[in-house]
């Protein structure tokens, strides 16, 4: 996520939109910082909300967006009663 958040990530992954994980791309520039002489950072924290969610096709991005979302209602309260 460092190399998402410093906007480094097109050298190691040149998508414009994200297709690997995290881990693959970090690995990728791991071998840039033995090979390439790339800086190599601290870790970050991942953050809990994704900056740019990672599909593999245009297929699992349309199901993902397409897919009914449900949630518990825990209460409901009606104020004029």
């Amino acid at each position: 996520m460092t190399l998402q958040l410093k906007g480094l990530r097109t050298q190691v992954a040149p998508h414009w939109k994200r297709g690997l994980s995290y881990l693959k791309i970090d690995l990728r520039w791991l071998k840039g910082v033995l090979s390439k002489g790339r800086d190599l950072f601290f870790p970050t924290t991942l953050l809990s909300d994704d900056i740019q969610p990672c599909f593999a096709s245009r297929k699992a991005k349309k199901q993902y967006y397409d897919a009914i979302w449900f949630s518990r209602i825990q209460e409901i309260r009606c104020h004029s009663c």
